[in-house]
């Protein structure tokens, strides 16, 4: 996979790497600020030891032996004394002379996070936003020779206080203090998430060589498709830096390539800094989403030729040949009914796929999940992946390998569940964070959209319903973004917040019922309950269920003696560290209730909770597994009716925890895994609730081409065809099969079809819950998943 540097291909092969070891420094900030030079630490008492970049400070303080695993039993609360701490990094590197109109740039893939950044003694910049990568020009510092670079830290969470918080940003959660600092929102504790107020330069660092003449940037539009006639075009946008001498007699050289054969070559003068070259492609292969096609991609090449023919920089990319939209409008009425349906290639898209959070919230350790994770997300036959806005922006790996799977992306930026500041000072700092973030990924095929933030609109109603606030006033997500998308990807479609409150439902009172695209969590009771049934959004974009974790990965995230969860199991009252990985995030906060959420569902669908621990584990798992597979299956048994997505939640957790995650940190798959599976494959046949007294038998269909098969349904306890018969589903479409009678009591209905030369099984549990948990695991056990 090929990754978009930050400069031009030359430079990096010139970049000296400031990665491996370096000496982290520690000590107290003290109560009369921050120490932010290398002279105020020799007034501070400090002790140093070694550490590793790309890293976070913990790993490194772990290494010492200066704090247990945080990731075992109740050992992350240890690390609540370590959050008025600062560091500093540092170590030595050599470099050599410059040549004559070259400079140095000292490059930071991420700061975590307030930083005052020293080279050989003199200040070279500040760093504040943890977010994005940071360069500065240390041309004027660095010598030939050895040289020391320091990179000293402020405390986050004591810096936070110097703000005064709105009132629509102070919640009952501690994300308040957060908001002022560019750090992933997660890191301050989250129900997903531990608090861990982590430190560190998180991702490279590297010292790079800038060439007088070099690319700036390139980036392109795919314009005037033709699917039929096997048509694109393609806008490269080309800027340079380079000596007014050179104008005029330097050519942009443009070479597409496919499967590494040239497609054309074209060249032009370079007369001004910044130009526009359309690329028009003939017999044209696209860029397509999971099932609808091959995710094609090209290999553009831009080239800097001088007058006799050398090649002064070049920049090298993956082009994915497609468009993309959301129809979308502003509400969902009974009489006017809401839309939020993508399109790729003018092409309608049903969405099914999962929300992306934190690797690890260590992020330092991310890049070492991305391969596994997205093979996951592939062998899920996953067409989208939602980033959510609690976490960092993932590197370019992710996104490669998202653009080469055919998995859209849609991106959230970085702010959660809360009203921002809205004054002058932090509009800016959004701006430029968007504006990075936006320029270094736009180039992504697989990026479908961006939204504002996650939850912020939905948040003013929060505690403040009675008042009927209205989240349009919000500053940042109505005019920061959208001003900076205008400018630097102004094709792209724009979620202002998810789910997002209009003015339109604003006036309607902010009810939920009226929002076209909407996060179904309410009550979080029986999956079937009107709650989720009678649900009135086109797409929902986050739908989950507890499920407990598999014994091998408790017994790794608990000490022996808690692996069992209850002190007293008459009483369900939770030990200490599954309280721990709830997740609570103080210690001082008593009792946590989200365990409960996995008691009460094998409550409800099973009618007791199970003193055995495995037992459990299999009940709150099959729970889970039921739950989500309901959702996708009502999302998809309604496929263009009146439904167009779903984003159940979530792939994977980022810390050893009890959450609603399919798969646990250490990798162990719940059994919810093995039922998304089966039901998002490209065609399936499921049924849905009871019409009019009989059971939907439903065929579903994502590729551009018709299918037919064959399909029996029996019932699992007696082996009694119920159902058999043939079916035609139509391209991207759906269709109704049979009715069957609804049947009494209870039981499984187990699906077997037949379709394009391949076997597949699915079922269907019918009858009112509670169910016995030793009749269900003995239908289960027929299931071939």
């Amino acid at each position: 996979m090929i990754c978009l540097p930050m400069i031009c291909s030359m430079a990096d092969a010139q970049a000296i790497s400031l990665d491996g070891e370096w000496q982290l420094t520690y000590w107290k900030q003290p109560d009369g600020g921050a120490v932010t030079s290398p002279e105020g630490m020799a007034d501070v008492e400090c002790r140093t030891i070694p550490a590793t970049v790309p890293g976070n400070v913990e790993i490194d303080l772990q290494a010492a032996g200066l704090i247990a695993d945080p990731m075992v039993g109740k050992n992350i609360y240890r690390l609540r004394s370590w959050e008025d701490v600062q560091y500093c990094y540092s170590r030595t590197f050599e470099a050599s002379e410059l040549a004559a109109g070259d400079r140095y740039e000292l490059w930071f893939g991420g700061i975590d996070c307030l930083a005052d950044i020293w080279v050989n003694g003199i200040h070279a910049g500040k760093a504040e936003d943890m977010l994005i990568e940071h360069g500065f020009d240390v041309t004027d510092i660095v010598r030939p020779g050895v040289n020391t670079v320091q990179v000293i830290l402020r405390s986050t969470v004591l810096e936070g206080q110097k703000y005064l918080l709105g009132q629509l940003s102070i919640r009952l959660t501690p994300a308040a203090e957060a908001i002022n600092i560019r750090k992933a929102p997660h890191m301050y504790g989250w129900d997903i998430m531990p608090r861990l107020v982590s430190a560190g330069l998180w991702r490279s660092v590297e010292l790079r060589t800038v060439h007088p003449t070099r690319i700036r940037d390139v980036s392109y539009i795919v314009h005037g498709l033709d699917v039929a006639g096997k048509k694109a075009s393609v806008y490269t946008d080309l800027q340079v830096t380079m000596p007014f001498s050179r104008f005029d007699k330097t050519r942009a050289v443009y070479t597409l390539s496919l499967d590494g054969k040239v497609i054309k070559t074209e060249s032009e003068a370079i007369k001004e800094p910044a130009m526009r070259h359309d690329i028009k492609v003939e017999d044209a292969r696209f860029w397509w989403p999971r099932g609808y096609g091959e995710p094609v991609l090209y290999d553009l090449r831009v080239d800097i030729v001088d007058e006799n023919g050398a090649v002064l920089d070049s920049r090298s990319q993956k082009v994915g040949l497609r468009t993309v939209r959301l129809d979308m409008n502003d509400i969902n009425l009974p009489d006017s009914p809401g839309r939020f349906q993508f399109f790729v290639n003018d092409v309608p898209v049903f969405i099914h796929g999962t929300n992306w959070v934190p690797m690890d919230a260590l992020h330092s350790r991310d890049p070492q999940f991305y391969d596994e994770s997205i093979a996951m997300a592939v062998d899920l036959n996953c067409n989208m992946i939602r980033c959510w806005g609690g976490n960092v922006y993932e590197d370019h790996r992710f996104y490669d390998l998202c653009d080469a799977n055919g998995i859209m992306i849609w991106q959230d930026f970085t702010m959660g569940c809360t009203m921002y500041p809205n004054d002058d000072a932090f509009a800016s700092a959004i701006y430029e964070e968007a504006k990075s973030v936006v320029v270094k990924l736009r180039n992504h095929p697989c990026i479908a959209a961006w939204a504002g933030n996650n939850e912020d609109d939905q948040s003013v109603t929060w505690g403040l319903k009675e008042f009927t606030l209205n989240p349009n006033r919000d500053r940042i997500s109505r005019r920061v973004i959208p001003d900076v998308l205008f400018m630097y990807d102004p094709t792209r479609p724009y979620i202002p917040s998810s789910p997002y409150y209009s003015e339109e439902v604003w006036r309607h009172g902010n009810e939920m019922q009226t929002l076209p695209e909407n996060h179904l969590w309410g009550p979080r009771g029986y999956y079937k309950d009107p709650f989720y049934t009678d649900a009135q959004c086109r797409f929902v974009s986050e739908i989950g269920y507890h499920g407990c974790p598999n014994r091998e990965s408790l017994e790794k995230m608990m000490t022996p003696e808690c692996v069992y969860p209850w002190t007293d199991f008459k009483s369900l009252k939770w030990n200490e560290e599954w309280l721990t990985k709830a997740v609570r995030e103080f210690e001082v906060a008593g009792d946590h209730p989200r365990n409960n959420l996995m008691t009460n569902q094998v409550r409800l669908v099973f009618g007791e909770v199970p003193e055995s621990l495995d037992d459990f584990i299999f009940a709150s798992q099959s729970v889970q597994a039921e739950a989500m597979k309901y959702f996708v299956e009502m999302w998809r048994g309604h496929k263009f009716a009146d439904k167009t997505g779903i984003l159940w939640w979530n792939l994977r957790d980022g810390w050893p925890i009890l959450s609603d995650a399919i798969t646990d940190y250490y990798g162990g798959r719940k059994i919810a895994y093995a039922f998304l599976r089966n039901v998002q494959r490209d065609v399936c046949v499921l049924i849905n609730d009871p019409v009019d007294g009989k059971y939907q038998l439903i065929a579903v269909n994502d590729n551009l081409v018709g299918h037919e098969g064959s399909v029996r349904v029996t019932d699992a306890a007696s082996g009694k065809t119920v159902y058999k018969g043939r079916f035609t589903v139509p391209v991207n479409g759906r269709t109704v099969i049979a009715g069957i009678p609804e049947r009494e009591g209870q039981g499984m209905l187990k699906i077997e079809y037949t379709v394009a030369g391949s076997s597949y099984t699915n079922h269907y549990l019918y009858g009112k819950a509670p169910f016995s948990l030793d009749d269900y695991r003995s239908w289960v056990s027929g299931l071939d998943y």
